[in-house]
């Protein structure tokens, strides 16, 4: 069968976000900021408080580091050596859950089994040694309520998890109250912080003039430094779980993705430009080109990113993604036609993610000039998606202009555990 091409060009312009509405967005973020800033409660964005400034660069010495943000739990013990330096001396990973032998994760499973077999990996991670005092920074990836650096309450489990007696705890305590059962007095939590705040020290502290910090993945948020020039507020990053913001315009794919998920009505834009969700809107058009509408085929942001990478004069990798996924065989023309379907709605996720970027750009610039500065950013959409990285680069001159000379972005991946460590290297201050 061969696509309407009128239907394709409709679905197009859905995708299209346009010079004038990228400065919008940009603008929108940006107000969001501000009011954010006055009342939390006026914004869209959460502006959570990290209690954690920006490193110098010369922290130095040995830390551990909890990177715990899914099933797959980490413990690193990690040497500081300042100006960026660093290395892994110990690493030690496992899964919470494997079929059948054991499920920490689950609603069978309690507060202190899941702390308790954390302790055992910062056991393997210090090798036994329970004289050797270590301060431990915690890399918490799930929804707290933060009221100092140690403090981290746990609001809601996601992810599946469903531990009991972790809800409404400091999940430091938990952590401390294992050690201790375990006789591991010697290491002391000091820290908790989010992934995406991670992200963000430990790019700083490889480099100077690093503000922002951001993760461009499956999921979708950023963070920034705020100096809060004239208030008495010590100046500290804030994690904005910019996923939520909502004053973006949907369009009718969005808006029934919306409709039909967990939570409507939440998480706007993570939901119109991460890696979890962008399959799901390819598919949403694809049923729609093919006269199957609301059928569910499940495409990846993977079967995204093949798709446009094949550059056979045949397209076979397009047929074949789609022929598995659907059941249809399309021409060779409809193939095109579905890479430029995939590569519209990364280009629209990469120019709305750019322009909550320079809302902040423009927020920290205030009436000044915009300074040299690098955006920080950890994920696979980032990192791996094609036409992602141009497309940030192509809408940061676009919307800033000549100034977009001097902002560049850089990629952090090894943000969980580095960030963990530096946070404890902090938490002396």
């Amino acid at each position: 069968m061969a696509f309407n091409k009128d239907q394709f060009d409709s679905i197009i312009n859905e995708f299209t976000v346009d010079g004038g509405r990228l400065h919008e967005v940009a603008a929108d973020f940006r107000y969001d900021l501000r009011k954010g800033l006055q009342d939390p409660a006026e914004s869209s964005l959460r502006m959570l408080k990290s209690y954690v400034g920006l490193p110098t660069g010369e922290e130095t010495g040995e830390y551990l580091a909890l990177d715990f943000g899914g099933t797959n739990v980490r413990v690193l013990r990690i040497r500081l050596d300042g100006h960026g330096k660093f290395e892994v001396l110990k690493k030690v990973a496992k899964p919470l859950r494997v079929e059948g032998v054991y499920d920490f994760v689950g609603e069978g499973s309690t507060a202190e089994q899941q702390f308790d077999f954390i302790a055992e990996l910062v056991d393997e991670a210090i090798e036994g040694d329970h004289t050797t005092k270590y301060l431990l920074g915690h890399t918490f990836s799930f929804p707290s309520e933060q009221t100092n650096l140690y403090n981290a309450k746990l609001i809601i489990w996601t992810k599946e998890f469903a531990t009991k007696g972790v809800e409404g705890k400091v999940v430091n305590d938990l952590l401390k109250e294992a050690l201790h059962r375990q006789g591991i007095d010697n290491v002391e939590p000091t820290a908790v912080i989010n992934d995406t705040v991670a992200v963000l020290l430990a790019a700083a502290y490889k480099q100077a003039d690093t503000y922002i910090g951001s993760i461009y993945a499956t999921g979708h948020n950023t963070c920034y430094f705020e100096p809060f020039a004239d208030q008495a507020e010590r100046p500290m990053i804030l994690n904005l779980e910019s996923g939520g913001f909502m004053k973006l315009a949907p369009n009718r794919f969005d808006a029934e993705f919306d409709a039909q998920s967990e939570k409507p009505g939440e998480q706007r834009l993570e939901k119109m430009v991460s890696g979890r969700y962008m399959g799901e809107l390819f598919g949403m058009a694809i049923a729609e080109l093919l006269g199957e509408q609301g059928k569910k085929y499940g495409f990846t942001s993977i079967d995204m990113s093949n798709t446009i990478l094949d550059e056979t004069p045949e397209r076979g990798e397009v047929k074949a993604i789609v022929k598995a996924k659907t059941g249809h065989e399309l021409e060779t023309a409809d193939c095109e036609l579905v890479q430029q379907l995939a590569s519209a709605i990364v280009v629209r996720s990469a120019r709305l993610v750019t322009a909550t970027y320079v809302g902040i750009i423009w927020q920290l610039a205030g009436d000044k000039k915009i300074e040299k500065q690098h955006i920080a950013i950890d994920g696979s959409v980032y990192e791996k998606m094609p036409l992602a990285k141009e497309n940030i680069m192509r809408a940061l001159s676009e919307l800033l202009g000549e100034d977009a000379a001097v902002v560049d972005t850089v990629l952090e991946n090894g943000g969980s555990g580095l960030g963990a460590a530096i946070a404890a290297a902090m938490s002396q201050k």
